[in-house]
């Protein structure tokens, strides 16, 4: 199989969106992300995982804290001005939660700091404990097949 395929076999599995923050040296940088899952309940376990060459990485890395902001269904824009498809400057909005920056109207927000991190092929593996949760209730961001949807019931 070559990495085209590969991709595309991956791009069949729908996921939400998120966009990982963090903040180093009072400034909040931010990554589009789909790569995200929890892993224990006790403890509160997520993870991440980030490309070796993702600018974010040693911030993360130094900062030793990231938040997980789960897309809502009208946000986008924001998944897409943190993935770097939209390239003109846009004013952000960020709220704090422990202590950590998240976007503001995210269908639920995840402060974490950093548990372990592990080196697999060309990413990195980030295990977050979470140390608080913000929930609000709207409709997911969706991904699928290179593209963005909403969810719809099945009657």
């Amino acid at each position: 199989m070559d990495d085209r395929q590969f991709r595309t076999a991956m791009g069949k599995f729908a996921t939400g969106v998120t966009v990982i923050t963090t903040e180093l040296d009072g400034e909040i940088h931010g990554m589009t992300a789909n790569a995200f899952m929890s892993v224990s309940l006790d403890p509160k376990l997520v993870v991440i995982s980030i490309g070796e060459k993702a600018k974010i990485l040693n911030k993360i890395k130094e900062s030793k804290i990231f938040s997980v902001n789960i897309l809502a269904a009208d946000q986008q824009e924001l998944s897409m001005i943190f993935a770097g498809q939209i390239k003109e400057p846009r004013d952000v909005v960020f709220d704090r939660l422990d202590g950590k920056p998240v976007l503001a109207g995210a269908c639920a927000q995840v402060a974490c700091e950093v548990s372990s991190a592990h080196v697999e092929g060309d990413h990195t593996l980030l295990i977050g404990k979470v140390t608080d949760i913000r929930l609000e209730e709207k409709e997911p961001l969706v991904f699928v097949n290179g593209k963005y949807r909403e969810l719809a019931g099945i009657s």
